[in-house]
């Protein structure tokens, strides 16, 4: 099992210092949109706890984590115009998890039509855009 890096990106986000395109916060976890998306849309949601998967996770953080992806996937659906949400959690390096942090990624769309796993970084001004979109529906 990989130990928890204490400085690995997501801890950083959290911890305020790397910008992201926060989608959603409460005390338990962040929701921000991928910077190399599989698909147009595509959110992460992480706990502010140190959890590499989610076996790590205590009870009330597994509670918070699935909440907000409830509220994050209905939003995605009213803004993209997208049924389909694909709920991906990768854990550990042979599932192809580089981000030693628990997560769980929303991607609008169907499986085959996803882009290769942190292949393209996306627009900087578009993620904005659709974060402050996907904000304004969870208002």
């Amino acid at each position: 099992m990989q130990q928890y890096d204490q400085n690995n990106i997501f801890a950083r986000i959290i911890r305020g210092e790397i910008p992201c395109h926060k989608v959603y916060e409460d005390a338990q976890t962040l929701a921000f949109m991928d910077v190399m998306p599989q698909a147009r849309g595509h959110v992460l949601v992480i706990p502010k706890c140190e959890a590499v998967e989610l076996t790590d996770m205590p009870d009330d953080y597994l509670q918070a984590v699935f909440n907000a992806a409830r509220k994050i996937i209905t939003a995605q659906r009213k803004v993209l115009h997208r049924d389909g949400v694909v709920q991906l959690q990768l854990s550990g390096e042979q599932a192809g998890q580089s981000v030693f942090h628990y997560h769980i990624h929303l991607i609008p769309g169907h499986i085959h039509e996803l882009a290769k796993h942190e292949s393209t970084p996306a627009d900087q001004a578009e993620l904005a855009q659709l974060a402050a979109q996907l904000r304004g529906e969870l208002e």
